[in-house]
């Protein structure tokens, strides 16, 4: 399964698994072109973060590698805390 992680500005975010990179980078791009904005992200363990882009954000996509989890599916509804020391459903 590949990972994309966000870089904006110093704070990185790890996109849910199943994320779409083009879309996500069309809606950057028109937050942009208006002036600036926030756009919706979900992230690992299913939680929303609502970044503001302006002209002046820099914003870096980055991929790797990693195992499918079953429980990283996007759905805000269903929060979860992710990483090694935690497998617990909110």
């Amino acid at each position: 399964m590949t990972r994309t992680s966000i870089h904006i500005d110093d704070s990185t975010h790890e996109l849910a698994q199943g994320a779409n990179e083009a879309h996500l980078r069309h809606r950057i791009e028109r937050a942009v072109r208006r002036g600036g904005g926030f756009v919706d992200l979900v992230v690992v363990g299913n939680r929303r973060v609502a970044a503001l882009f302006t002209p002046h954000s820099n914003a870096v996509f980055t991929t790797v590698e990693v195992n499918f989890d079953a429980r990283d599916d996007g759905d805000e509804t269903t929060p979860f805390l992710a990483g090694p020391d935690y497998d617990t459903v909110l």
